[in-house]
Order: C-alpha cells, then structure tokens, then sequence
C-alpha cells in the first residue's frame, strides 16, 4: 500500500536545518516573559513569509536559545529526532509565558509526553494509507477525495494528525505524481470536491501551488477545490496580492484555516483572512479539542466570536484524534458535548461549529452532540432547548388546538408531551423569561402591543 511520504519523487532538498539568524532575550525562569521580538518586528525582513520560513527554530540549540526553561528535559532530543520541529518567528512571538499553561507554547514547542503512547494510538488512525489508490490522494468518501501535496509546513503542531509524516522530509508532489493524481480523478468522475492539504499547501512557492489548482481545475468533474491550511494562524505573512491574485483564478475554492486559541486572532491573523475573503474565497476554520488549551467553554466561545468577526466561519470541532504522540492533548468526549451545550443559546448558529469524531478505521467523520431530542411517540416529538425548556413539536395530521398552553398545566410531564397532553414545560426562572416579565413591567401590555 502506498504511503503518504511516497508523493514526492527526486526532489531537491537538503537534509539541514535553515540557520536562523534570530536572536531572543528570555530569561531562565520558569513562567517569565516570552522573548522579545519588538527590534526583529521593526526590520524589514519580518513581513517577508521567506524570512519567516528560512529563519524558523528548527532544532534543539535553537530551542534552547528561545526557551531556556527546558534544558534540563534530557528527552527532548528523542522527542524532536521522532517528530521535527519547526516554529515561525511570528508564531513563537505570540507566546506569552514560557511554560506549557500557553496555549500557543503548548502546540507549538515538543515536550517528553510525545513520547508516551497507549495501545489504541496509531501512527495513522484514520488509516487514510488504506484509502490512497495512488500516491498522496486518499479517496475515502464516494464523491470527495483528499490530495496531499506537500510534508512541509512552516510550523509543526505538536497536536498533528500526520505526525508519522509532516516535516520528516520537506518535500512537494512532484509532476509523475501529480500526472498520476489526474489519471485517476478523470477516471472517477464521481470525484466532485477535492480537498488540497499536506502538510500545509500554501507553504509552497505560488507558481508550484498554481500548478496544482490548475490541473485539478482542468479536470470536467472537479466542481469544488478546497485548501486546508494554518498559514493565516502560525505564518500570516504567506497571504500576499500574489498569492490571492493565483487563487481568485480558480474558483469556485474554498479554505479551512486551524486556529485553536483566542491568542492567535492578531491583527496580522486578522489582516490575511481579510484579503482571502475579498478575493472571494470563503473561510471556514477547524479547531481540534486539545486539553489544556482551548477546552474551557469559555475560551472557546471567545474563540468563535472573535472568529466570525475575522469573516471566517467555525466549520468543526474535532475531537482530538487516536494518533501517537499526542494522547496528553485527548480530553473526554464528554468535555466537547459540554462545549456544545455551552455554546447553544449563546452563540447564533453560524458562530456554533459542528463537533465531530473523525472516527478510527477510516470511518469518516461522525457529529457528536447534546441529545436534544427528549422522547419519541407517533403524534409528537418531544425537545429540549438550550434552556432546559421542554416542549413537544405534533407530527404532521396531529391536532393540537386543545394543548394546554405553558405554565397552566403545572404537573405536566415528559409522557404528557409525548401524547400531546401538554405543550411545553418551561423552567420557572431563565433570564429570556425574566426579560419578558421586566419588558411588561417597565412598558405595559398596551405598549409591548404597540410593537407589533
């Protein structure tokens, strides 16, 4: 079976790390300030996403050189020999204290506990090797397939799902791969949305990336292109008038970017979803569930608004995968159905992502969510809001004229809206309901009637 670091064929690389020329002041301390990068933000390489990616903390002197607090973690070599590391200097600047209670520190610097596996992990839990007819494409569900065409990304997750691959070679889908990608996408026209990942696609210089949309584009049955990468969270400065000008050519696309935490809507963030939505690509974004660092309710909702202020949807919720290397990152699946449930009645719909499982053995993704739906008869279907309200909803032919209204069938139960005794049983003190009692006090029948 073909594996996904088989895409690339001969391609030119080297096997060292790019020197970095970067320089930092973090003190020793446990906790104390991320370093400093103000002098580095006023030159004028730190905008050029090139700079960014040649002068990335690639290797343990480097690290150490930022984050002097993990010197004495003597397994670090192991952990970043198995998984590569790689930081953006814009991204290691968001850091704001040098422990792992940072979210941003958390997923981006390796830490010991990579190393610590269970056995239901899998280097490839998705088993999407399995689902790969040739190499880099992994053709799972009947009408979409997933296209791999780089290992490189400008910084490396330490929460990756490609772990087995991202990073361990730097390279992209070479033209015999990409020729054999198109044979067999022309082959299957039941192939209609192809999605372009990695890896993270936008690492690549443009005119390589063009290369690519325009031989998916040239294929009759390809009616969507979809891009999934983080350059707009880790590496802002890669969405240019060039790149957005290359994409605008071939739409309809689409991208999915991957914020995870509050701290990364910078105005820099901000600034590159703002010319991918003014050229007409829409945004969606897929945020993983990791513990420690976005499974507060809270910091998630924040999350989701600060988002749909940025123009980018919130798509999905991943549950963290079963993948080696980042069980510390897994948290209950309860905790995400708790997410959920904080998030109905607080957020409208369109700032709510879909909570999913990306289930073992190639089975695709499955939503998980709160049960709202209460009880089942053949009249009437009882639900439960975000409130705790329950109310039940008459199936078609289901007379409901004689329904006691809320609150004038006080003994009403779960069985009593099932038969369609009753409509609804209403907690006796949300704040939607004390509104109403206030708006009647302070302004009378008379003028809520006016109103209307």
């Amino acid at each position: 079976m073909f594996k996904v670091c088989d895409l690339t064929e001969n391609v030119e690389q080297s096997d060292e790390p790019p020197s970095s020329t970067v320089s930092c002041r973090a003190d020793a301390e446990e906790g104390s300030a991320a370093p400093e990068y103000g002098h580095l933000r006023k030159n004028g390489c730190w905008n050029d996403w090139k700079w960014q990616m040649s002068n990335r903390i690639r290797n343990l002197s480097q690290l150490l050189a930022f984050f002097p607090t993990l010197k004495n973690e003597i397994e670090l070599p192991n952990v970043i020999k198995k998984y590569p590391l790689a930081i953006t200097p814009y991204y290691a600047s968001l850091i704001r204290r040098l422990d792992r209670t940072d979210p941003i520190f958390a997923q981006s610097v390796p830490q010991i506990r990579e190393l610590e596996n269970l056995d239901c992990l899998s280097e490839d839990p998705l088993e999407e090797n399995e689902d790969m007819p040739v190499p880099g494409l992994v053709h799972r569900y009947p009408d979409r397939a997933l296209l791999i065409i780089t290992t490189t990304c400008s910084t490396y997750c330490r929460h990756c799902t490609r772990k087995r691959v991202a990073g361990t070679r730097e390279t992209s889908i070479s033209p015999r791969r990409l020729a054999q990608v198109s044979a067999y996408l022309n082959a299957h026209p039941e192939i209609s949305d192809v999605i372009v990942s990695g890896g993270d696609p936008l690492t690549m210089p443009t005119d390589a990336l063009e290369k690519v949309l325009s031989t998916l584009r040239s294929i009759p049955s390809v009616e969507i292109i979809r891009i999934g990468t983080r350059t707009p969270v880790v590496l802002p400065q890669r969405i240019t008038d060039e790149l957005t000008d290359m994409l605008r050519k071939y739409h309809p696309l689409w991208i999915n970017t991957h914020f995870n935490h509050p701290n990364e809507l910078t105005p820099e963030s901000a600034q590159a979803c703002a010319r991918l939505a003014n050229a007409g690509i829409p945004l969606g974004n897929q945020s993983v569930l990791l513990r420690g660092v976005n499974d507060n309710p809270a910091v998630f909702e924040q999350l989701c608004r600060g988002l749909v202020r940025m123009r980018v949807r919130p798509y999905y919720l991943f549950q963290c995968d079963l993948v080696k290397g980042v069980e510390h990152f897994r948290t209950p699946l309860s905790r995400g159905i708790e997410i959920m449930e904080y998030l109905r009645g607080r957020l409208s719909g369109l700032a709510i992502p879909t909570f999913v499982v990306d289930a073992p053995h190639g089975g695709g993704k499955i939503p998980v969510l709160p049960n709202y739906i209460v009880s089942v008869s053949p009249t009437h279907t009882v639900l439960r809001n975000f409130e705790g309200m329950l109310v039940n909803y008459p199936e078609p032919g289901t007379n409901n004229a004689a329904i006691p209204q809320p609150g004038k069938h006080s003994l009403s139960s779960v069985w009593d809206l099932a038969t369609g005794r009753s409509s609804a049983i209403v907690p006796g003190n949300t704040k939607r309901y004390q509104r109403r009692k206030n708006i009647v006090k302070n302004e009378g029948p008379a003028a809520v009637q006016e109103k209307f």
